[in-house]
């Protein structure tokens, strides 16, 4: 298949090469059904595709790409429980935890739906029993507040829900702590009280480091205030490794198994917190928001397929063209951690160096990814797209209604003046003639012109919705974690594993050994060594 696929690169990236040198405006002109064929509505969500660097033959290669890599065969195996993350031997089910009752997902064979729906039932019943005070603190005082622990995929795709679904004024409120700096735990519990405070900590293995050292604060601020007895039922462990919470002196534990991916877990029992916030019913709505696209996704065609030609777009983005970062722009108050989250998603998936059997591989993979929420963004970094040398893709997330009260026109119509902008640009000869209609000299315009020019032709994807709801914004993270995949699928590299993430831990636990000991350890580097003195 390398030949095969070697070939297909390359003619991918000819493509692209003969794409650019015509403008995406222009490119209207010359393709008259260019905006039908690459518009498409994928689970409620309206995808734009048609502002990006190709045309008709660029895109038809990109989809022979996608062939020889066998993306339809890997979305099978995917949804089929096969081990996929073939580095640690695991299925990769998160679209088992959105499925419908009475479905029948396997991970490695093992039937796993009917688990599925057991841990939503109890998680349902056990925030129904938070929210109405039926369950009941050591002192029998209904839970008011709830201080989520964790770190990585178990506290970003949680807040970013809970951020984005939140009301006004909650019934239940929400805190998450991520950071090992105590600053974070200490603002989370400043106003809250141990009595009616519940804490659940979130750990797939219950070793983080980060995690533990924050719910051991959180423990000894609970043990306080509140008698043993029945303390414990102030502390909730998540995990994938129940017997440790439990050792760790967590009252109740819910599971999750070694086929959810950490970034993956948000639609676990890892947004326990977020059913209680914001109750079971709106969970639920969540869940069927990204079952649609899982449907969408194993059922559209490649050509219709929203996951599929949004990975497309970056692959040849990247690969094809050159451009090494991507911009994300949600214009939405609710979504602005998307760029945080999509961080995670994406870079940890796909950051990789070698193939899936190993070898170094040949191309980039993933881009630099980054954001603000509009208009935001526009007012920092947006001067870098428009004007600077290096084309930065962006992404462009907008909701039609984003809160009951205002009007959001003026919202919108700044991303989708800043999507055109970003592709018609401005000549240095309209600059020169705007400043000679506003008064400027002869010389002055000359002089002001360039500085005025907008390069343009720079590409972009817009995302429709029609309000930030439960199912919206569950199709639009499922629409993500199918794009991330399929990007995986074509650059031939293992989505599924984050060993990256390993080294620095273990390193950080040597160094810890070094500051109980008062002195670096002749294994440390020079500059290490003299930094780690100077904190000392």
């Amino acid at each position: 298949m390398r030949s095969d696929a070697d070939a297909a690169w390359t003619r991918l990236t000819e493509a692209a090469a003969r794409a650019v040198q015509t403008p995406i405006a222009r490119l209207f002109e010359a393709e008259p059904d260019r905006l039908s064929r690459l518009t498409l509505e994928a689970a409620g969500l309206h995808l734009d595709l048609s502002k990006q660097s190709w045309d008709r033959a660029t895109l038809e290669t990109a989809f022979d790409l996608a062939g020889v890599m066998d993306v339809e065969g890997a979305r099978a195996r995917l949804f089929s429980g096969e081990a996929v993350n073939l580095t640690e031997g695991r299925a990769v089910l998160h679209p088992a935890l959105r499925a419908s009752t009475g479905a029948d997902f396997r991970a490695l064979g093992e039937p796993v739906s009917a688990e599925v729906e057991a841990t939503r039932a109890d998680m349902a019943a056990y925030a129904e029993a938070v929210r109405s005070g039926a369950e009941t603190g050591a002192t029998g005082k209904a839970f008011t507040a709830v201080v989520h622990v964790g770190i990585g995929g178990s506290d970003l795709g949680p807040r970013l829900v809970w951020d984005a679904l939140r009301p006004l004024e909650p019934a239940i409120d929400v805190r998450f702590v991520a950071n090992i700096d105590p600053r974070e735990m200490a603002e989370a519990l400043t106003g809250l009280d141990p009595e009616t405070t519940l804490v659940i900590v979130v750990s797939k293995t219950f070793t983080t480091q980060e995690t533990l050292a924050n719910a051991e604060i959180a423990k000894a601020w609970l043990a306080a205030a509140l008698p043993e007895a029945g303390r414990d039922k102030h502390f909730i462990g998540v995990t994938a490794a129940p017997e440790r919470a439990q050792a760790f002196g967590c009252g109740r534990t819910f599971a999750f198994r070694d086929w959810v991916g950490g970034r993956y877990s948000l639609w676990s029992a890892v947004s326990l917190s977020c059913v209680i916030g914001l109750g079971p019913e709106v969970f639920d709505r969540f869940l069927k928001g990204a079952e649609a696209m899982d449907r969408h996704f194993v059922e559209a065609p490649l050509q219709a397929n929203a996951p599929v030609l949004m990975a497309l777009a970056q692959i040849v983005n990247v690969d094809a063209l050159g451009r090494p970062a991507r911009t994300v722009a949600p214009y939405a108050h609710g979504l602005r951690r998307l760029p945080s989250f999509l961080q995670q998603l994406e870079m940890e998936s796909n950051g990789k160096r070698v193939t899936r059997d190993g070898d170094v591989v040949t191309r980039q993979t993933c881009p630099v990814v980054f954001g603000e929420p509009g208009t935001n963004g526009q007012h920092a970094f947006f001067q870098q797209i428009h004007q600077g040398p290096m084309v930065v893709p962006a992404e462009f997330v907008v909701a039609r209604r984003s809160h009951e009260h205002g009007s959001e026109a003026p919202l919108w119509a700044n991303a989708l003046a800043q999507a055109q902008a970003l592709m018609i640009g401005k000549s240095q000869a309209d600059a020169r003639a705007e400043l000679i209609a506003s008064g400027a000299t002869e010389a002055e315009a000359d002089r002001l012109a360039p500085h005025k020019t907008f390069p343009g032709d720079r590409p972009s994807t817009t995302i429709l919705m029609e309000a930030v709801t439960p199912e919206a914004l569950g199709a639009l993270i499922a629409l993500y974690e199918h794009k991330t995949f399929v990007e995986g699928v074509i650059w031939d590299i293992n989505s599924f594993d984050q060993w990256g993430v390993e080294l620095g831990k273990v390193l950080a636990k040597a160094i810890l050994k070094d500051v109980a000991s008062g002195a670096p350890s002749d294994a440390l580097d020079p500059s290490t060594a003299d930094l780690l003195t100077r904190l000392l």
